[in-house]
């Protein structure tokens, strides 16, 4: 018996159009289907000044002063960041329509700050903020 030799001239080759059709089919897709999501911050400007003769002047405001140690205080009484909300309804029981003036030194840590503003939000007291560096004063 004789052997056959074949040669073979044709080598297996993969088809790439159709793999990069259903890739760019995918990629349309999830770009298509993506959300664009829009983060929310805090708005850190002050209210502007009332200078008008219509300008009605309210009762002062309740001061919350977070310092460089982390420590609070309600109208220069130290409290706990648990009882902040219970300090501010007590003087506000006294005055219904005063605001919170929320004072943040720069080193304090950011998470108490938001968790005394989300307190404040959650419970419709209107609040402000207003940023100070070491010397108490504004930067």
């Amino acid at each position: 018996m004789r052997k056959r030799n074949r040669k073979r001239d044709d080598q297996a080759e993969v088809n790439m159009t159709p793999m990069l059709d259903i890739v760019f089919i995918l990629l349309i897709f999830f770009i298509v289907t993506a959300t664009f999501l829009s983060e929310e911050g805090i708005d850190m400007r002050p209210p502007p000044d009332c200078t008008g003769p219509d300008c009605v002047e309210g009762p002062p405001p309740i001061v919350v002063q977070v310092d460089d140690d982390n420590q609070i205080f309600v109208n220069g009484d130290r409290t706990d960041v648990e009882r902040v909300l219970a300090a501010i309804n007590r003087h506000r029981a006294e005055q219904p329509d005063s605001a919170v003036l929320l004072e943040v030194h720069d080193e304090s840590s950011h998470g108490i700050v938001v968790r005394i503003w989300d307190d404040m939000g959650a419970n419709g007291v209107p609040v402000s903020i207003q940023r100070t560096d070491g010397d108490g004063g504004e930067p």
